[in-house]
């Protein structure tokens, strides 16, 4: 058999990854076959078992994909020029635009965590990193001067997964719920915890006192 280009493997990859996330959250954990994921991924056994040797293998590619997408997606709200807007639509990418099979498949994670302990590694390490991650960002725009919160970055990023982890679980239990709907809401929130200040408008004035000073040294 010939050996697959790099770029045809990855797309492989990808494409059993993709399986993989829509068997678990139809099936569960548990329930899931490999079979199942052939099936979904219109593969044979033998390229499946190329790639991945077991469910654990596949929930830590999965969980990898989505840090890789997430890390990405943080970097432009960290260099974005209004960071509300940002934040705005990288909530409505995640609780609103992805589909809902994957907010179940976070649950399914999250619940499979509790009693494996591979999952339960892979799990804590993604979270973890979220939340450093966000503190970060924080950090970041504290220091330039974006934001004016009176919370410590830490308990700002875990009281955002907070939010996050709620809107993650109502719509993957409730058909009902409107996502979208519930945004203005949770935006009013983020931006009370935040207390966002307009960064353009204080360089503008402290340009303004700094040339005041230099014509009245100049008089």
């Amino acid at each position: 058999m010939p050996k697959l280009k790099p770029e045809t493997q990855a797309a492989r990859v990808e494409h059993i990854l993709d399986a993989a996330e829509i068997c678990f959250a139809r099936s569960g954990f548990h329930a899931c076959t490999m079979a199942d994921i052939c099936r979904q991924a219109k593969i044979s056994p033998g390229a499946f078992y190329g790639h991945f040797s077991s469910k654990e293998a596949l929930i830590k590619g999965i969980a990898e994909r989505d840090r890789s997408t997430f890390a990405a997606g943080l970097a432009e709200v960290m260099n974005s020029g209004d960071l509300m807007s940002a934040l705005n639509a990288s909530g409505h990418h995640y609780a609103v635009d992805e589909p809902t099979h994957k907010r179940i498949l976070c649950l399914e994670i999250g619940a499979e965590s509790t009693r494996n302990e591979k999952v339960g590694e892979t799990f804590r390490s993604i979270d973890k990193f979220v939340q450093t991650s966000f503190a970060k960002l924080f950090e970041r725009a504290k220091a330039e001067g974006k934001i004016n919160p009176s919370l410590d970055a830490e308990t700002l990023a875990l009281l955002l997964m907070f939010l996050g982890d709620g809107l993650f679980w109502r719509r993957a239990i409730d058909p009902e719920f409107k996502a979208k709907t519930a945004m203005p809401a949770v935006m009013s929130l983020i931006e009370a915890m935040l207390n966002p200040t307009h960064l353009s408008k204080d360089l503008t004035q402290a340009a303004g006192n700094k040339r005041k000073e230099t014509e009245s040294e100049s008089a």
